[in-house]
């Protein structure tokens, strides 16, 4: 390479391997920071119980809306910086990186703002159970005044995914999750609930500083920081927003779909109970989005710089890889949710109810993971083409009209029993995976010319 930072003459000549070598460390940050997570909730499960088991359920939505528009906006700037670097323009490449930094300051003061003045309205409209709502109450207002870290610190990663850099983050991430679990049990036994979200800000602020001083002070990246002497370009900030907003809008979409399932099954016969289990398997089946996330992402920043570069052979041959191998690894936890659902969730709470709901949830959506990676690796495609409005689409059509639409019907409309929400999700995954697919075959046909 003419420069060993830059690492666009490697992917180009050895794709499958820069896939792995992109995939694998970002697939360990964020494998510790999820079974983080699941040690936080096993901790609150069991030490506090199942109603704030629940109140996680509820601060879910809004944090996830939070955390959508932030990864979607992220994504965008990857796929700009990527780019950028496959044409060989390192300076506008710089300049996207700081118009994203600038972008991410102005996010959290908004969000710290909404958050003041909504986040009641959001928890209630949720669960009208009172102490549900103090638990998820005290978690949410302990995040809120965190959200500057959390949200510079995934524009950071974004930046470096953008160059190919996923190493990096994964040390970074990886040292914050570990001062989270060191904190956790600690802050939890004093602070109960509370005590988790003094843990997560506190660990995510020491990230923050990590990454800035690696990244503005130290300039450890290829990416160069300069933002006393940045300069707004309307087009840069636009390219972003224009990729990146379709992705936060898809995240806002689920995290809609999020608060439709919670009050849909907050008015089902389990109430609070399908709400802890709903919750809690979502914290499960994190570990089976880590692979395929990462997949995703890299393969987007692969694709971005095949793109920019003009290697379109090399577009079709990642992205059928990366379906390939995400099959793969779908159907490997799909038998492991499937056999082991019900030892998992006796290792977050003692009620058998709530540990009944959760394996039978998981003994239907074991199917639709297949589905799900067909999905999301079809429509992150089109992202790294720079077509980001499917996937915004897709979710729409996957979300509100199949998954959402059709638990009403089956659970307050006909009064079926539980399991039927679950079976809506199936065919929300299994009929959105079909359009996303077809939809890439068509945006291929259009954009790649050879």
């Amino acid at each position: 390479m003419t420069d060993s930072k830059n690492r666009l003459s490697y992917f180009i000549k050895n794709p499958s391997s820069a896939l792995w070598k992109l995939s694998i460390p970002m697939m360990l940050g964020m494998s510790v920071q999820a079974i983080y997570m699941l040690i936080d909730t096993a901790f609150i499960g069991k030490w506090v119980g199942n109603n704030a088991l629940a109140g996680l359920g509820l601060i879910f939505p809004p944090m996830f809306i939070i955390m959508g528009i932030t990864f979607g906006l992220g994504s965008g700037a990857t796929t700009v910086i990527a780019q950028e670097i496959g044409k060989g323009k390192k300076q506008l490449a710089d300049n996207a990186a700081e118009h994203t930094i600038i972008l991410g300051i102005i996010l959290s003061i908004m969000f710290i703002f909404i958050g003041i003045f909504l986040g009641d309205s959001l928890i209630k409209y949720q669960s009208e159970d009172l102490d549900v709502y103090n638990q998820a109450s005290s978690y949410f207002y302990t995040m809120l005044y965190g959200i500057p870290f959390m949200v510079l610190s995934i524009f950071f990663r974004s930046i470096l995914s953008g160059e190919g850099d996923t190493l990096l983050p994964m040390k970074v991430l990886g040292l914050g999750t570990l001062i989270n679990l060191l904190l956790d049990p600690l802050l939890i036994y004093y602070f109960q609930i509370k005590g988790a979200a003094i843990a997560t800000v506190s660990s995510q602020a020491i990230v923050f500083v990590i990454f800035s001083y690696l990244m503005i002070f130290k300039k450890r990246t290829y990416i160069s920081l300069n933002l006393k002497n940045f300069i707004y370009d309307f087009n840069i900030f636009n390219k972003i927003l224009k990729l990146g907003l379709p992705a936060s809008m898809s995240m806002v979409i689920m995290s809609i779909g999020l608060f439709f399932y919670n009050s849909i099954l907050g008015m089902s016969e389990y109430s609070t109970n399908a709400i802890a289990a709903y919750s809690t398997a979502h914290r499960i089946e994190h570990l089976f989005f880590i692979p395929i996330i990462s997949l995703a992402t890299s393969m987007v920043t692969l694709i971005g710089m095949f793109y920019g570069a003009k290697k379109y052979n090399l577009i079709d041959y990642i992205f059928y890889y990366s379906l390939k191998s995400g099959v793969i690894i779908s159907i490997f936890f799909g038998l492991i949710f499937y056999f082991f659902s019900n030892t998992m969730f006796t290792l977050f709470t003692n009620d058998s109810q709530i540990i009944s709901i959760g394996t039978e949830y998981f003994k239907i959506f074991s199917f639709a993971i297949p589905f799900v990676t067909i999905g999301m690796i079809s429509s992150r495609c089109m992202q790294g083409l720079g077509k980001a409005y499917p996937m915004f689409i897709i979710t729409c059509f996957r979300v509100i009209i199949i998954s959402c639409s059709f638990t009403y019907y089956f659970i307050i409309y006909s009064n079926k029993p539980l399991y039927y929400a679950w079976i809506a999700i199936f065919l929300s995954c299994f009929l959105s995976s079909i359009v996303s697919y077809i939809w890439f075959l068509l945006t291929r046909k259009n954009m790649l010319k050879y």
